[in-house]
């Protein structure tokens, strides 16, 4: 795939749905709340199910995917770590800084993206990515954005267990198992699909909205390292664990490193709200992690486009 065919077929349709959305956020006063809640309750947990009941990834990829999915987050949080301590950065920006260069966005940006890229398997791939990640986010996640506070991470964790999305892809991967999937153009499964495709562009309005709410301010200049981090040295750990590992389907091998590529997360923003702790040289750590995901969204554009291009050629992974 060429530069101008990456830009025109994967980015410019996310970009374009997720510009209306920053329109509208810019215009309007957007409850996020209520469409977030719908997305996060009633949409992916369709999509989850009727993507992983229906996808063509076989057991031993997907078991490839899920320690792909740990082994670079855990590699990450460790890389960004050494990089904040050796800047000299403290809490909370330096849990901020972690936090933005570890866990993408792939849900949102990443599930259509990589379905335009890649197709099924794309969709499919980024799906299972994005549930192993909402686990690591509410464990991992959650320590990092309150490792000096007295809040007890117990009840936090716990939020994982309470999101429909853990157990839809159980339901998925246990309706596989007993070979029970209903047939595809059965009731069940067309109802499914109609909810779960209605995801995407949802998700992707919501990006936009979040978008055109983000004040950056002075922050800007202080996630130069996060946004780098996130965009530049996250897909060659990601090619590197790809390598490692060796996933027996090249596509989901170029999807996961796709999906580690994507900017800063969303989630990670509520977290810092949640153990907000005051600021770190005049900066919290919500301004941080807010600024980050405006940044590095604006300029995972080029870094993408070129990305998605070179894992088009297979000249990686």
């Amino acid at each position: 795939m060429s530069l101008l065919s990456a830009l025109t077929n994967a980015i410019l349709p996310v970009l374009a749905v997720a510009a209306v959305g920053f329109l509208l956020g810019s215009r309007r006063e957007i409850d996020v709340d209520g469409l977030g809640t719908v997305t996060i309750y009633v949409l992916t947990p369709s999509l989850v199910f009727h993507s992983l009941a229906t996808t063509s990834i076989d057991g031993e990829t997907a078991a490839t995917l899920v320690a792909g999915v740990v082994a670079f987050t855990l590699v990450m949080v460790a890389l960004a770590e050494l990089v904040g301590r050796a800047l000299g950065e403290s809490e909370p920006v330096l849990g901020a800084l972690v936090l933005t260069s570890t866990f993408a966005n792939a849900g949102n940006y990443g599930i259509p993206l990589s379905q335009f890229a890649f197709g099924p398997v794309g969709r499919s791939t980024a799906i299972l990515y994005i549930a192993v990640q909402s686990v690591l986010m509410y464990t991992v996640g959650v320590y990092l954005a309150s490792r000096g506070d007295d809040t007890s991470n117990l009840g936090a964790v716990r939020e994982v267990f309470e999101l429909p999305l853990v157990y839809a892809v159980l339901a998925a991967g246990l309706a596989r198992v007993l070979d029970v999937v209903p047939p595809a153009d059965s009731a069940a499964m067309e109802t499914l699909k109609l909810t779960g495709d209605a995801a995407i562009p949802v998700m992707l309005l919501l990006l936009g909205i979040q978008l055109a709410n983000t004040d950056s301010g002075a922050a800007i200049r202080r996630v130069g390292v996060s946004n780098a981090m996130k965009l530049l040295v996250a897909p060659v750990v990601a090619a590197g664990v790809a390598l490692v590992l060796g996933f027996g389907d090249a596509t989901v091998a170029r999807v996961f490193v796709l999906e580690c590529a994507m900017p800063a997360a969303v989630t990670p923003l509520i977290l810092t709200i949640e153990y907000e702790r005051g600021v770190d040289s005049g900066l919290s750590g919500p301004e941080y992690v807010s600024t980050a995901i405006f940044a590095s969204t604006l300029a995972s554009v080029p870094v993408l486009t070129l990305l998605i291009a070179v894992l088009q050629s297979g000249a990686v992974v």
